[in-house]
């Protein structure tokens, strides 16, 4: 504070008039109490004498909450100061990341991977003695594999979390390049790591990054270490600490092939049916959107001999995404360049994947011949048939193991994926939004396993493991998630977006080899189960006021629940804060603040807010079963008119309720 004696008198006085918030106040002297260098002081002090009381307000009316998933914020404030620019161009990312505690910056890096290895030597160095967890020596040093994508500083935290384990006794292994999350979760596994940290914003806007933790099983930390990793981390005040004596330093390892290959093999392991890969004309056209996919997947469609041409423009590292106005493959406008160069090549399908490679879009040549975007719900509900209906027909499930078989799904993906299970005998799980919870479920199904088979479980082949998980315990055939993220097996411990591309790039050839287009197929599929069809709505509320304004529409729906949706009575309510709600398997569902509305129509509305942007979510699910045998073409055709406009009536009431509930 003694190079920056004004400031406090500066923000005191803003505070009084009311331009800054007390919290910010007092968050500024906690930044600069601690500072390394004078860059805070002199990116606060511009801002002061600019008049930017929002924008502080912003940046420090809270210190960046280390949830359960990590963090994630912006990285690149909405105003650049100069001493942010740095040695920077005026077309350049700054030198130096967003100055602020409600920020991703080398202040909350350093904080968070302090917590995180302050929690892992307690974890690691405590034995069970009987029923009591107690901490004495083991002689054990914790180890944590890093990785990252290319966003804006996303090497730099990566290595700034590397220096703070190594320093504070902990081993480090660091990827030699960007790669994506499922491979970090992957080498969790496979180096049997404490723990993974991966640095990406996943598909958020450029301007933003984040910092995801994953525990010793490869999946995102889940209850009780979240609370304990969390608590650790709050309880750091300050970015500097004092380095271990060097023979107490953990050693840190750079990451080679060595682990890509081990990956790649695993993932040729989805291929259910190696002979329809040999449709030779289907071509696939694959986009990584500037970010890790590539890495993996395009030595993989080479390795399993699958025709495909990349999308040159965005096969190549780049935080500023240039080329679409956001990378998420869920957008119609992120796979344009890779449809455009599909119409040219006459290619058959379109496979995007997102800046971390954990999520998945496509577009398929239609019927019609004109590409033709597939939704999230659409993807899994073509892999999760295929991949039951094809390990049926190779006869590895029957209808004696298939109790054994498992799908697993969030609540708000479709109940197409529940209506497939069915038919085939197989058990369709239900979890809370989030992988994490489809990865503690999977670590449930391997703790189920014999203890001399879980101690050499990470490495068995997948054709052995499969057989003692049907023998012993339970086999994930498949997860899915509405929002574009998947697996097809428990190597990885968190949605694939290399795994997925390769699974439907399967389903596409599968279809080839049927003469049917993947629209038609999913049709067959329609008229088989019955029509699913599903919406996504949100509502946009963002700062501290929206943050107000969606939790008082969450608690208005668990306080105040409607009667009747367009006329329709809702027959049943599940409010998941306040019910104990149990799973298919009697596993109780954690609690959250989501409320089902189930119409007597078979309608269902799902309402939660996000975890990671400012809004309120709405999933609307509608469908309708054939009476006996399966549905005509024509038929079809008239359900998809009649669901489809169902859907937007009741997207448009949903709306017109929301505000008026907000009026009261």
């Amino acid at each position: 504070m003694t190079a920056h004696t004004g400031i406090e008198e500066k923000i005191d006085k803003a505070r009084a008039r009311g331009q800054l918030l007390d919290s910010t106040t007092k968050n500024i002297r906690a930044l600069l109490s601690g500072a390394p260098s004078d860059l805070y002081g002199r990116a606060i002090e511009e801002l002061i004498a600019a008049g930017e009381w929002a924008e502080l307000n912003d940046r420090f009316y809270k210190t960046l909450a280390f949830g359960t998933g990590g963090l994630r914020g912006r990285t690149i404030g909405n105003i650049v100061t100069k001493a942010e620019r740095g040695k920077a161009g005026p077309d350049e990312s700054p030198q130096f990341p967003c100055v602020g505690t409600n920020a991703m910056n080398f202040y909350n890096v350093s904080r968070a991977t302090q917590g995180l290895i302050a929690y892992l030597k307690e974890f690691v160095g405590s034995v069970r003695a009987g029923l009591a967890l107690e901490s004495r020596p083991t002689g054990k040093k914790p180890s944590i594999v890093i990785a990252h994508d290319p966003r804006f500083f996303s090497k730099e935290f990566s290595d700034l979390a590397a220096k703070v384990a190594t320093e504070s006794g902990c081993d480090a292994f660091v990827f030699d390049g960007p790669r994506s999350t499922p491979e970090l979760s992957f080498a969790v596994r496979r180096l049997r790591a404490s723990a993974g940290i991966v640095v990406t914003a996943s598909h958020n806007p450029p301007h933003d990054n984040g910092y995801k933790v994953y525990f010793n099983d490869g999946a995102q930390v889940v209850e009780p270490h979240a609370s304990g990793i969390i608590a650790n981390v709050n309880a750091v005040e300050t970015e500097t600490f004092a380095p271990l004596p060097q023979d107490r330093r953990g050693k840190l390892t750079t990451l080679d092939k060595e682990i890509d290959e081990s990956y790649m093999r695993r993932i040729e392991t989805l291929i259910v049916d190696p002979s329809v890969i040999n449709q030779k004309s289907l071509l696939v056209v694959f986009t990584p959107l500037h970010g890790t996919g590539g890495v993996i997947l395009k030595p993989m469609f080479k390795k399993l001999g699958f025709n495909f041409e990349v999308v040159a423009e965005q096969d190549v590292f780049d935080g500023r995404f240039p080329t679409v106005k956001s990378p998420n493959p869920e957008n119609a406008e992120a796979l344009q360049l890779g449809i455009d160069l599909a119409k040219k090549k006459k290619a058959d399908l379109v496979i995007a994947t997102d800046p971390d490679c954990d999520r998945v879009g496509v577009a398929v040549r239609s019927v019609a011949g004109e590409m033709k975007l597939i939704t999230g719900n659409q993807i899994a509900s073509l892999i999760a048939y295929y991949r039951l209906k094809t390990l049926f027909d190779r006869g590895v499930l029957n209808r004696e193991n298939a109790p054994r078989a498992v799908i697993i799904k969030t609540f708000v993906t479709t109940d197409l994926l529940k209506a497939i299970a069915e038919h085939y005998g197989v058990r369709c799980v239900e979890t809370l939004t989030g992988f994490k919870y489809i990865g503690q479920k999977l670590a449930k199904y391997e703790a189920a396993l014999p203890e001399d088979v879980r101690a050499r479980y990470v490495d068995l082949s997948e054709e052995e493991s499969r057989r003692l998980r049907l023998e012993h315990s339970s086999f994930y055939v498949f997860g899915g998630e509405e929002s574009y993220g998947y697996s097809g097996s428990d190597f990885v411990r968190d949605k694939d977006g290399n795994g997925s591309a390769i699974m439907f790039c399967e389903v596409a050839a599968y279809a080839k080899s049927q003469h049917l287009t993947v629209d038609r197929l999913l049709d067959e599929i329609f008229m088989q189960f019955g029509y699913f069809e599903e919406r996504n709505g949100s509502l946009v509320l963002e700062g501290a006021e929206g943050a107000g304004k969606i939790a008082r529409l969450v608690d208005s729906y668990a306080t105040s629940p409607p009667k009747e949706m367009l006329g329709t009575k809702v027959g049943r309510i599940r409010n998941f804060a306040t019910e104990t709600i149990r799973d298919v398997e009697g596993d109780e569902i954690p609690k959250e603040k989501m409320s089902i509305f189930e119409l007597e129509d078979r309608t269902r509305i799902a309402v939660r807010a996000s975890g990671t942007e400012p809004k309120i979510k709405y999933y609307l699910f509608g469908q309708e079963r054939p009476a006996d045998g399966k549905f005509t073409t024509a038929q079809l055709e008239t359900i998809k008119a009649k669901v489809g406009k169902r859907l937007e009536e009741l997207w448009n009431w949903l709306q017109e309720d929301a505000h008026a509930r907000l009026e009261l």
